[in-house]
């Protein structure tokens, strides 16, 4: 059975610089900790919200979807299928849209009239879901290529938490560590081993389901994020990771010391929860965690797109040496764990 590779990225981040600091002087009542040195955010990129400019989640996808195709071997009309992960969901403003899909409009916009579209939703592990897919589809010959995508203006939930949060600790805090953001990607067929998704798995722990719950406000007229944040970064969560990623591992004989990957891209869900999630890992894994890649301090938590803009920033930095083997590792909403497993040498910015 053949591979998919990453054949392209692109992304896109608004102008607008908004800093934790100032953040947090908008609210009314301050946390009762340090939200900066906690989390590790220092700002975030904020959508342009000015009538003549207006930014939202789909203007965002479109401009990260061109910018994919912009460094691609593939023009929009080559693609076979396009597939959107976005959370929000936004056009004209904040106006939430289910329907007609988001990837057929994002066609539409592109000049993909030949693919094949869909949306797909599952929380802040979208677009490695959306890879997931693809990479089945590539690997059983059902498409040759295809684009997954994202556009994510999810700081009107930070904007409800300012207005609602009055007490110390409120499970609407983990709101305020959002950015606005967009990413793509473009999938094809692997020609060799320089270039590979080697395996990507994903799981939902539904008893978990409760602690992270995005929904209208039940306070005022925006949409809210609710989370638990000390039962959410937790070791029973954390073990989610490791102990599928090992019984996979076994399965094939392997361990995780075997793989020899060079670098760890965690969802960025904060600072502080990541060093104790990859301590957890090394004793379970019995091996030493490679270096996590990041880009919290200036982006803050993208939802759907974090683990692509950290590529995407990673690779323009020209951290990320070709040849370099990543692991990916979700973190979402549902609660949704697992693991991407790629070596990258062609993929530049």
């Amino acid at each position: 059975m053949s591979h998919s590779r990453f054949e392209s990225i692109g992304a896109y981040l608004p102008s607008t610089i908004l800093s934790t600091a100032e953040l947090i002087s908008r609210l009314k009542t301050p946390p009762s900790f340090d939200l900066e040195r906690i989390t590790g955010i220092k700002e975030r990129r904020v959508r342009d919200t000015r009538p003549e400019t207006t930014e939202d989640s789909f203007t965002l996808a479109v401009e990260a979807a061109q910018d994919c195709l912009s460094r691609s071997r593939y023009g929009a009309g080559d693609l076979d299928v396009i597939i959107s992960c976005s959370i929000t969901r936004s056009k004209q403003g904040t106006r939430m849209y289910m329907e007609p899909s988001f990837a057929s409009a994002i066609a539409e916009t592109l000049g993909a009239g030949s693919a094949i579209t869909f949306d797909v939703s599952n929380a802040c592990a979208g677009m490695l879901t959306g890879t997931y897919i693809l990479d089945r589809m590539i690997r059983s010959g059902v498409v040759r290529n295809g684009m997954v995508v994202s556009g994510e203006a999810i700081t009107p939930i930070a904007e409800t938490a300012v207005r609602e949060i009055s007490e110390k600790y409120d499970l609407q805090f983990a709101s305020l560590s959002v950015g606005d953001s967009g990413c793509a990607v473009v999938l094809d067929q692997a020609v060799d081993d320089a270039d590979k998704i080697h395996y990507i798995e994903l799981l939902t722990a539904a008893e978990h389901s409760h602690l992270c719950l995005g929904m209208p406000s039940d306070k005022s007229a925006g949409v809210a994020l609710y989370t638990d944040n000390r039962k959410m970064h937790n070791e029973a969560r954390f073990l989610l990771w490791p102990d599928a990623q090992r019984d996979y591992l076994d399965a094939q004989g392997r361990e995780f010391a075997d793989e020899r990957f060079d670098y760890v891209i965690h969802h960025q869900f904060g600072a502080a929860a990541v060093p104790y999630m990859n301590a957890v890992a090394a004793r379970e894994f019995g091996a030493e965690i490679p270096t996590d890649l990041n880009v919290i301090e200036k982006y803050g938590n993208t939802s759907t797109t974090s683990h692509f803009l950290v590529l995407h920033d990673q690779l323009a930095e020209q951290n990320i040496e070709a040849g370099a083997k990543l692991l990916m590792v979700p973190a979402a909403s549902g609660v949704v764990a697992g693991f991407l497993s790629t070596t990258i040498s062609s993929l530049k910015v």
